[in-house]
């Protein structure tokens, strides 16, 4: 019997740091063997502010995951987000020495990987280059084009792109945690394979994730991703307003927000009312239901309003049927579905990462708000498996954390095309070649102690 594959996904938000260590098992349900969660402080809007406290909060999930599964961790497969993440679609062409040679996988990782050359502007780097379709001579809609016969082999692209020094952020912490990088995954795709079923991604659907810092975008149309995007808007500003609207303090706000919140106003009445307490011997105050719904109802109008400006940026023949899947915390609010679909026209559900979880996973982690962290491990599965085919994957003896192949990536200076400096022959992973293109474009330590969270 061969040892079991265990892939690990690290969820660095900016509410909470989760660690999930999962496998995939015969029936192709995922099993989260182990799983550790902490609070985050030095992340603000999905970007890390500050390395220590993010490190900190790392190693403390990592070990809380470990110990639970009995695996030594040590590489990860790590989400990032942030208002600083864009996309772009771009085509790729490939013109063939001999049109009656079948097309090679060879090929086809060509012409992926030639789009990480594209020039970018000083300080953005490509995260991931992810295919939507083929064309082989004019002939489009090709999902697997290896093995065909043709002279000219095209793709288009969805192109991610984000700041090198929000990256570097991040690698930097992984480090110091002591771990190794897997992959670095867009935060609304994983949550989107935890979520998504094939036929909503068929029909065309917007996955829209409400997370503490930040609401991802992610929508797709005939299996195919159109549009990603970052909202630099979540729970915590939702908090912030309460805690301003109602004048109390944040830990009151929070928790009011959590257990008596509503997206809509009119479903709760007046004579309903939540007792906070004073603050050193000051009399306590009195918060009525509806008046907490009005404000959280007026920032998520503000958010669903953008979220249907991003639907909107979809071509318009491609119709959403299967309209608006909700993740994340932020899901979890009382009647905002309603709000959803009233504000968008589109039908809207919540989303669970339950579909794809075994049932011997615990029954907690079935809940929005862990479906990027599960989605982590799935998208880490997928990759593993896919590399394994091609035969990248490596792996050590007994259980195994994945050591994933390495692209290489030509770093870039002022939108120009430099070769590594990585001696001949040489497969340094990606990242590496970003902190080698881009030293001393990071952020100073003085910026980052300004922007800290106390």
């Amino acid at each position: 019997m061969s040892n079991p594959v265990y892939i690990v996904g690290l969820d660095i938000g900016t509410t909470k740091i989760a660690c999930f260590v999962g496998e995939k098992v015969e029936n192709g349900k995922i099993v989260i063997r182990g799983y550790g969660k902490t609070e985050s402080t030095g992340v603000k809007r999905g970007m890390v502010f500050n390395i220590e406290e993010t490190v900190n909060a790392i190693r403390r999930a990592v070990d809380q995951a470990s110990e639970q599964s009995n695996v030594d961790i040590k590489t990860v497969n790590v989400g990032i987000a942030g208002h600083h993440i864009r996309s772009v679609q771009h085509r790729g062409v490939l013109m063939r020495d001999n049109p009656n040679v079948e097309i090679t996988e060879e090929e086809i990782d060509k012409l992926r990987q030639d789009v990480f050359k594209l020039g970018m502007t000083p300080g953005e780097e490509i995260i991931d280059v992810i295919p939507q379709e083929y064309i082989v001579d004019d002939e489009m809609g090709i999902r697997h084009p290896k093995g065909m016969l043709g002279s000219k082999l095209e793709a288009n692209f969805h192109v991610i792109i984000g700041q090198v020094a929000a990256a570097r952020n991040i690698i930097t912490c992984i480090k110091q945690a002591g771990l190794e990088m897997d992959h670095m995954i867009l935060e609304p795709i994983a949550s989107a394979e935890a979520v998504l079923g094939e036929d909503e991604k068929e029909a065309g659907v917007a996955l829209v994730d409400i997370g503490g810092g930040t609401t991802d975008i992610a929508i797709f149309y005939d299996n195919i991703i159109y549009h990603t995007a970052v909202i630099p808007f979540g729970g915590n500003v939702i908090t912030e307003d309460i805690r301003q609207g109602c004048s109390i303090i944040k830990k009151h706000a929070e928790e009011i927000k959590v257990k008596f919140g509503s997206a809509v106003a009119s479903e709760n009445r007046d004579d309903e009312v939540v007792s906070i307490p004073g603050i050193r011997g000051r009399e306590p105050k009195e918060i009525s239901f509806k008046t907490l719904a009005s404000i959280i109802q007026a920032r998520l109008s503000e958010i669903f309003d953008i979220v249907n400006n991003e639907i909107q940026k979809v071509n318009s023949e491609h119709k959403l049927i299967a309209g608006i899947v909700l993740t994340g915390g932020g899901a979890m609010m009382k009647h905002i579905q309603q709000l959803a679909a009233f504000k968008t026209g589109l039908d809207v559900r919540i989303g669970y990462p339950n579909e794809y979880l075994a049932n011997d996973t615990a029954e907690e982690l079935a809940s929005p708000m862990y479906s990027t962290g599960v989605g982590l491990v799935i998208e880490g599965i997928a990759r593993y498996e896919h590399a394994l085919k091609h035969g990248q994957a490596v792996g050590n003896n007994g259980p195994i954390i994945i050591e994933a192949p390495l692209r290489e990536t030509p770093t870039h200076t002022d939108s120009k095309v430099v070769e590594s400096e990585s001696e001949p022959g040489s497969k340094k992973p990606w990242w590496e070649h970003i902190i080698t293109g881009f030293a001393g474009r990071f952020l100073k330590d003085d910026e980052l102690d300004n922007e800290k969270i106390n």
